[in-house]
């Protein structure tokens, strides 16, 4: 029987957290504000319940590690390797045939590359992107400037280490201008306040993100247009997008600027009461669906993504699809009420929670070489679609 090792990070439980929002933090349409307020100024904390609510916001839930598990059992016996201190010496002991990689990480501008990055050490194949890839991406500068030197379109940007380099690296970028953390995924430290209509602004937003984040500042035009998640599952020429999926800003609460911010994300969609802020598939015409796969197929095999990956997509203001971010660690909540983009584009392909994870390891293992069981048969992909698990 094949051995598939999970490696993951779980979120702490919120008692374990080192700082908890205020009791009284408000629910979604119970927001008291004047329009010009930014919602996220509402909520009261202070910087450090700010910064520590989403410390943990790219690991996974007890609920999500237990769904991919149930997936991949389907295919091998399935051992839980927990990426914490203890990973290289279990790794090693396990020597599992394969390695399903949804961790996270936690320390370092690398920390996603971890995992994979001992699993070359041992010669133990597993799934997802390369230790280069994963640490490109999560340069959000490093991986426009790819996308940049390719020709594939993306915002104008530069990179804030120092306050006082503000106005020399950003004179040339013309206002509105967004910001946000260098190192960063799941919307950690984006908030309404990260767009900047004018300098003062600029000045006060990029300070506390350096003083609460510590790391450098991408500063970007920011563009007026549409945006899209695309969600792309397979392997070079095979690489196939799913169905987009289309923001409707309209759906955030009420002086809510059109952005997917952290709010946006974790706490005003809440399972209990979902934000109608997906449209899957777009509706938008052919090609503009053309254009936008074009690009994210560009940006998906420049990158060197593998397997599977979400890409983050803005219209500028002609109307031109622009790379905005690259994840190859998607989110993948097993519930439809999570608006988790991955899955739901999935769906929408009639693709199964349990096919997308049993498509993502197929992949890794046919690039590999590594044989799965067969309680779960492969349906046969035709040239140009991803090669999908039956269900």
């Amino acid at each position: 029987m094949t051995l598939i090792g999970l490696a993951y990070n779980q979120k702490p439980e919120p008692t374990e957290l080192p700082s908890e929002l205020p009791e009284a933090m408000p629910q979604r349409g119970e927001l008291s504000r004047p329009d010009e307020e930014p919602p996220s100024k509402s909520f009261g904390l202070t910087v450090a319940e700010l910064t520590a609510r989403d410390e943990f916001a790219e690991w996974d839930s007890p609920v999500t590690i237990a769904a991919v598990e149930a997936a991949l059992s389907k295919l091998g016996k399935v051992v839980r390797i927990e990426a914490t201190e203890e990973f290289p010496e279990r790794l090693r002991a396990i020597r599992p045939d394969i390695v399903f990689n949804i961790a996270e990480g936690f320390h370092g501008v690398n920390r996603e590359s971890h995992v994979p990055a001992m699993c070359e050490f041992f010669g133990i194949p597993y799934s997802g992107s390369d230790p280069f890839t994963l640490t490109l991406c999560l340069d959000k500068a490093r991986a426009k400037e790819t996308l940049s030197f390719h020709g594939i379109p993306t915002p104008r940007f530069a990179v804030v280490e120092n306050l006082a380099d503000l106005d020399e690296r950003t004179f040339s970028l013309e206002l509105p201008l967004f910001i946000k953390p260098l190192h960063e995924g799941s919307s950690k430290g984006i908030t309404d306040g990260n767009l900047c209509w004018d300098r003062d602004h600029l000045l006060a937003q990029t300070k506390f993100l350096l003083e609460n984040y510590h790391q450098p500042v991408l500063v970007e035009e920011y563009l007026p247009g549409q945006e899209f998640t695309c969600g792309v599952l397979g392997n070079g020429d095979e690489a196939t997008v799913l169905p987009l999926v289309g923001m409707n800003f309209e759906a955030l609460p009420k002086g809510a600027l059109p952005i997917y911010s952290y709010d946006a994300k974790f706490v005003w969609d809440r399972p209990e009461r979902p934000l109608e802020i997906f449209q899957c598939p777009a509706k938008i015409g052919s090609d503009l669906q053309s254009a936008i796969e074009r690009v994210v197929l560009d940006a998906y095999r420049v990158l060197g993504c593998r397997d599977w990956a979400r890409i983050d997509v803005r219209l500028d203001g002609a109307g031109n699809p622009n790379v905005l971010e690259v994840n190859p660690l998607p989110g993948i909540l097993p519930d439809a009420a999570d608006n988790s983009c991955l899955p739901k584009a999935a769906r929408a392909a009639g693709i199964g929670y349990d096919e997308l994870i049993q498509s993502c390891l197929r992949l890794a293992a046919a690039r590999q070489g590594v044989e799965l069981d067969d309680s779960a048969i492969a349906t046969t992909a035709a040239p140009g679609e991803p090669m999908l698990a039956a269900g």
